[in-house]
């Protein structure tokens, strides 16, 4: 395994970082012990859930990651070997049964106090906003277009007072954004220059992979002058990348087949770059699926690549792509295909 820091901290993670969202729902817990089991074995040290997860969110399986990980710490003891993030979910229709109120003080109080229940543990090592508080683009959402509805007023500073609290407390150690846009990391990581009390957001957790470069357009230059460093999410596109949807197959139990709304790297464009990725991968002996994750593994703003997997036979696919190296001529061609079709998922 290889390792870096957790950007402004002495906090050493692994490369690779265990994703659970599927723990709950498309895995059971016994399931999710034994990848926890085998991730840590392979020294893999970083894990990320939400109170959010399993997904879909549905009031009937809310949390459930978050326990199935507490019950793994008890039964092993191996809390102090992991290096552990979660985040608060942010105003939406489908997270009404959660909370409707946004980032308040009382709301991340709250959703912190419930994630340390249900996680079994005193302290969480890296809390996350899930999502802006405000109206903007993400989850798929190409461009931004102002809203009408929109009645987000700043609060930014309030939100890292909280923060900075709970982290004196002792429940939180570090913390991140996920799903941000350059103006919003930006306005936090001022407000926390101006105000040196307040805590330094220190990651920043986005969508990343060949379908999906669009962190290189604003984020990646905030990344490198600001030091923020990027957790890469969906690094194979909903599995896209793994080429088990290619020639319009459904694979059993795979997250499209059973939640075909989950289309946002399934598009025409998409599925003709995958299929170019998948050709080049052929052509230098390679599984897509490690193309995919090694060519993120190269990128200098990572901080962590977040894999996740429903199957044993896939984790450890995915772990061992952080042994793959990709040539300068793979490399090449992946800039040659992306070129010609940039950025196919939005």
């Amino acid at each position: 395994m290889k390792y870096t820091k957790l950007p402004h901290t002495d906090i050493d993670v692994s490369k690779i970082c265990l994703g659970t969202m599927t723990w709950g729902k498309q895995n059971s817990e016994a399931e999710g012990h034994e990848q926890m089991d085998y991730a840590l074995d392979q020294g893999v040290n970083f894990f990320d859930t939400a109170e959010l997860y399993p997904v879909p969110a549905h009031p009937d399986r809310y949390a459930e990651t978050e326990k199935i990980i507490g019950t793994w710490f008890k039964k092993t003891g191996n809390r102090d070997k992991v290096i552990l993030g979660s985040k608060i979910a942010g105003r939406a229709e489908f997270t009404k049964f959660i909370r409707t109120t946004g980032f308040t003080r009382e709301s991340i109080i709250t959703a912190v106090e419930g994630s340390l229940e249900r996680l079994q543990t005193d302290y969480i090592d890296l809390y996350q906003l899930h999502w802006p508080d405000r109206n903007t683009n993400y989850f798929g959402q190409r461009g931004y277009t102002p809203s009408a509805t929109d009645y987000w007023e700043d609060n930014i500073h309030q939100v890292l007072e909280t923060l900075r609290d709970l982290i004196r407390e002792g429940k939180i150690r570090q913390v991140g954004l996920s799903n941000e846009t350059p103006w919003g990391t930006m306005r936090y990581l001022e407000e926390s220059k101006v105000h040196a009390s307040l805590p330094r957001m220190s990651t920043i957790q986005n969508p990343y992979s060949l379908l999906n470069r669009l962190f290189e357009v604003g984020n990646a230059e905030v990344s490198h002058r600001e030091k923020i460093g990027l957790l890469a999410y969906s690094p194979l596109g909903f599995g896209v990348l793994s080429g088990k949807y290619l020639g319009d197959r459904k694979p059993d139990n795979a997250r499209i087949t059973l939640f075909p709304n989950y289309s946002r790297y399934s598009g025409e464009t998409a599925v003709a770059a995958t299929q170019k990725y998948y050709e080049l991968a052929q052509a230098n002996d390679l599984s897509l699926t490690q193309m995919s994750l090694a060519f993120v593994n190269t990128r200098p703003f990572l901080t962590s690549n977040i894999i996740g997997a429903t199957s044993m036979k896939q984790l450890q696919e995915n772990i061992a792509s952080i042994d793959v190296v990709l040539t300068e001529e793979i490399l090449q061609k992946i800039e040659a295909i992306h070129n010609e079709i940039p950025n196919p998922a939005p």
